[in-house]
């Protein structure tokens, strides 16, 4: 007569027993970390950099980065927002700015390349050779079609800087296009229209689509390309995960980091020089 009632007991304790490693399960998912936010360039995630860069963090640290790829302008805000936990960028007057604001801690320079002047290989603005300034003065002159990344970016204040040295304070020829658009979809457009771009190295060695395009104007000290990486400062946001973004920041100006830089190529070309500093 008990035997039911014993039995129904039994599977319930069972039941209730087996259900804990699940249980346990559950909260071990829901207490792995989340990922870090890293702001940075289009230029470093569309190289293929980040590729290469991150797995070898991950290995060392256990820590996970999310990137978002926007122009320089745009990552800083996202820093100054605390939208980001670390920052890693390329417009370093930009970013002394931020840290002068208290928006981001002590900035570090990373690494570096250039800057170089794409456009069609027949040259019809006869651009080609070392110097940007005389090459962007023959492109006004010349009313040629030049497309602009118009994006607050590290490439497009850099292009700006080299417009104002020839004299150009605010372009507005009719060949000069503003596409407010990452560096790859630029030079995409570049190449669908034979225009002249601004690039960096980086990209452009990454870059498939080239069709009639080639380096042109390439050499010239005014073209240095600096990147630099900082931790958003938690005095202002305290959701910045410190300790983590730290970490990453240590490690990408130590020994390793800055040798994960140097091993990163295409087709046997360095795309970027790691250049920290202690």
């Amino acid at each position: 007569m008990n035997a039911v009632p014993v039995y129904a007991r039994f599977f319930k304790y069972f039941k209730a027993v087996a259900l804990v490693p699940i249980a346990l399960a559950a909260t071990v998912s829901i207490a792995q970390p989340q990922p870090i936010v890293m702001a940075s360039t289009t230029s470093t995630e569309q190289s293929g950099l980040f590729g290469s860069l991150l797995p070898a963090f991950k290995q060392f640290s256990g820590i996970d980065i999310k990137v978002v790829a926007l122009g320089t302008g745009q990552a800083i805000d996202m820093g100054r927002r605390g939208d980001a936990d670390v920052l890693f960028v390329h417009d370093q007057v930009a970013e002394e700015k931020v840290v002068a604001e208290g928006f981001a801690l002590k900035r570090f320079p990373v690494m570096y390349n250039d800057f170089v002047l794409v456009g069609p290989a027949a040259d019809p603005a006869k651009t080609r050779g070392k110097d940007i300034v005389e090459a962007l003065k023959k492109l006004n002159a010349a009313n040629a079609s030049f497309i602009s990344r118009g994006d607050k970016s590290g490439t497009h204040a850099a292009e700006l800087r080299y417009w104002k040295n020839a004299g150009v304070d605010n372009p507005q020829f009719a060949g000069y296009k503003a596409c407010g658009c990452g560096m790859g979809p630029a030079l995409n457009i570049g190449s669908s229209s034979s225009a002249y771009v601004l690039t960096d190295r980086g990209t452009w060695l990454s870059f498939k689509n080239r069709g009639e395009l080639a380096v042109l104007v390439e050499g010239d000290t005014r073209l240095f390309n600096q990147y630099g990486v900082m931790v958003v400062n938690p005095a202002r946001h305290p959701q910045v995960r410190l300790a983590e973004a730290q970490k990453f920041v240590d490690w990408i100006v130590s020994p390793a980091g800055q040798a994960s830089i140097a091993s990163y190529k295409i087709g046997g070309e360095q795309l970027f020089f790691p250049n920290a500093t202690k």
